[in-house]
């Protein structure tokens, strides 16, 4: 298993763990995220696009993971992730443009 699905994994197993502690908080959290992310006025695949730009500004590793996952499995293409990314170092600058090297590394290993 590569590092990113490592990451995504601990991210996964870490929210089932707050769950038994926090279960009613977590329960809210899931569910505003699936709200958020299901197709509305915009799609499911442009929604992730928007969160791998603001995962890079926000310079969450596994955010990035976990949104370049989601945005391939939504029928997003690689071109249309790093456009996305070029996007998100516009707005971020020089320190997401360092975080960019997470979304390669994501695409490395989401796509054969």
């Amino acid at each position: 298993m590569g590092e990113m699905k490592e990451s995504v994994d601990s991210v996964m197993q870490m929210m089932g763990e707050l769950s038994k502690h926090q279960p009613e908080t977590m329960r809210h959290f899931k569910s505003f995220m699936w709200s958020v992310l299901k197709e509305g006025v915009l799609d499911t695949k442009t929604k992730e696009l928007i969160a791998i730009g603001t995962s890079i500004t926000a310079r969450c590793k596994y955010c990035i993971a976990i949104h370049v996952e989601k945005a391939l499995n939504a029928g997003a293409a690689k071109e249309e992730i790093l456009e996305a990314a070029i996007v998100a170092i516009l707005m971020g600058g020089g320190p997401a443009m360092t975080y960019v090297s997470e979304v390669k590394k994501a695409l490395d290993e989401y796509l054969p």
